[in-house]
C-alpha cells in the first residue's frame, strides 16, 4: 500500500512534467481514494477503461491521453459526465501523462518503442520522439516485419527510401507531421503512428520511408513500463487494461 500523493509526485518528477507544458494536464487529473494497492492502466481516458479498473478494485488509474485538453469545449458533457461518475463512484484517482511519457528516455513511448524493435536509441528526435539507428541494417521488410509484431496490426507503408535501414526516427501516435525533419535530418525510415495526407508526396520527394502504424497501437508500451515501474517501487499490484482502438 501506498500513499496516492507519493505516487504522483514520484512520477512528476521521474518524467520532469515541467520541461513539458502543453494542452492537457500532467499527473494527477482525478482524485480518488488516498491509498493505493491497485493501479490499473491504459492507453486513453475511457468510460470502458474506469468501468474495467472499477471492477479489477483499482484505486489508481494510469493513462497516456487524459480527460483533459486544452483545445476542448470547457463543458462537462455527456462523455465526461459519465467518466467522471465512474471514477466518483469507485473513488480511483486518473493519472495522465503525455509528451512528457512520449519523450522519457527510459520509459517513454518512443524509447519502448525502438527498444522492441532491436533498435538502440542514440537520442531525441523532434522533441518527444526518439534517434535510434542499426548497427547492422535491416531491409525495409524486416523492419515492417518488426514493427507489425510489435503492434500487433498491419502498418500502412510509403516505401520511398534507401533499400537498406540504419537509421530510424521514432515518433509514436499522430507523429506523421514529422516526416520532412526526419528527412531533412538523414534518417531512413520514420516510423510513427499516424500518417497525414502530404505524407505520400513528401517520402516519394525526400527518399525516405514512412511507417504507420496506428497512434493506438504504437503507444501503448510507455504506460505499461510506466506502470510496471511505479508497481515495483511502490508494491503496488498493477494490470494493463486493453480497450481495442483501430486508429
Amino acid at each position: 500500500m501506498a500513499h496516492r500523493d507519493e505516487i504522483v509526485a514520484y512520477a512528476n518528477g521521474l518524467l520532469e512534467i515541467e520541461k513539458w507544458p502543453e494542452f492537457a494536464p500532467a499527473g494527477l487529473q482525478v482524485v480518488g481514494a488516498r491509498e493505493v494497492t491497485r493501479l490499473a492502466c491504459g492507453v486513453s481516458a475511457s468510460r470502458e477503461l474506469f468501468e474495467r479498473a472499477a471492477g479489477l478494485g483499482a484505486e489508481m488509474v494510469l493513462v497516456h491521453h487524459g480527460l483533459f485538453w486544452r483545445n476542448e469545449p470547457l463543458v462537462v458533457d455527456a462523455r465526461l459526465r459519465g467518466r467522471l461518475e465512474v471514477l466518483f463512484a469507485a473513488n480511483i484517482s486518473l493519472v495522465a501523462y503525455h509528451l512528457a511519457l512520449d519523450a522519457h528516455a527510459e520509459l517513454g513511448n518512443a524509447a519502448q518503442l525502438a527498444r522492441r524493435l532491436g533498435a538502440e536509441p542514440k537520442g531525441p528526435f523532434a522533441g518527444a520522439g526518439v534517434a535510434a539507428g542499426y548497427d547492422t541494417p535491416l531491409t525495409l521488410d524486416e523492419l515492417i516485419a518488426r514493427v507489425e509484431a510489435v503492434t500487433e496490426r498491419p502498418a500502412l507503408v510509403f516505401p520511398h527510401g534507401p533499400a537498406e535501414i540504419r537509421g530510424v526516427a521514432v515518433a509514436t501516435g499522430g507523429a506523421g507531421y514529422e516526416l520532412i525533419r526526419a528527412a531533412h535530418e538523414g534518417f531512413d525510415v520514420l516510423v510513427t503512428g499516424e500518417p497525414e495526407e502530404p505524407s505520400a508526396a513528401t517520402a516519394r520527394e525526400l527518399g525516405i520511408t514512412l511507417v504507420a502504424a496506428g497512434h493506438h497501437a504504437t503507444e501503448r508500451l510507455g504506460v505499461q513500463a510506466l506502470a510496471t515501474h511505479l508497481a515495483e517501487r511502490f508494491a503496488l499490484d498493477h494490470t494493463y487494461i486493453e480497450i481495442a482502438n483501430p486508429v
